[in-house]
């Protein structure tokens, strides 16, 4: 009975982590479609390169959560320096904001870097008929495809190396966010980190 349960739960969860990135991904891949339609080209190559260093940069808080160790993020807690609650709290739900770090926003970025870069094709075609479009497609898919794996590829050793600190950064940003919106954006979990 409890292994049903646990499957049930699991099926839950990952429905709603499908529906949260079926949402973020079709509304910004409209806001991105439109923005990169409108403007001018060397724009468009600038929100091509926002979305992948957006990929880039939830990937090394993503890694970061899982390396990170608490014991120095509590003997901060205990002085209330601010930010250090909240990234305690981070990594007490590592799992989860990996999971939407890494899958999520990496996913979506992932996806959001080809299609702008579908468009921008589209652009230089449109706008310069000599260029071939399967090799302007080509060309772009693969330096896409290399900024996206490199950068993550230096970000890991980073993140990894600099774990306990950019959990602090990110938990700085959320105390300030919680004393804007006064309430609390990570439930607190009573389990231990091993």
């Amino acid at each position: 009975m409890k292994s049903s349960n646990t499957n049930s739960d699991i099926w839950r969860h990952g429905s709603k982590v499908a529906l949260l990135t079926f949402v973020l991904s079709l509304f910004l891949g409209v806001v991105s479609g439109v923005v990169v339609r409108r403007v001018p080209l060397f724009l468009a190559l600038f929100v091509l390169l926002g979305i992948i260093a957006l990929g880039i940069a939830f990937d090394i808080l993503g890694v970061a959560v899982t390396a990170a160790e608490e014991p120095p993020l509590h003997a901060m807690a205990a002085k209330r320096i601010p930010g250090a609650r909240q990234a305690v709290r981070l990594l007490r739900q590592a799992p989860a904001v990996s999971n939407f770090c890494n899958d999520v926003v990496g996913d979506i970025a992932g996806t959001l870097s080809g299609a702008t870069g579908a468009t921008i094709v589209f652009y230089l075609v449109e706008h310069y008929p000599f260029l071939r479009e399967d090799i302007i497609s080509l060309l772009l898919v693969a330096a896409i495809s290399a900024l996206t794996v490199g950068g993550k590829a230096v970000s890991k050793h980073y993140s990894i190396n600099q774990a306990n600190w950019i959990t602090f950064q990110v938990g700085k940003v959320f105390a300030f966010a919680e004393r804007i919106l006064k309430r609390e954006l990570l439930s607190s979990s009573n389990q231990r980190r091993r």
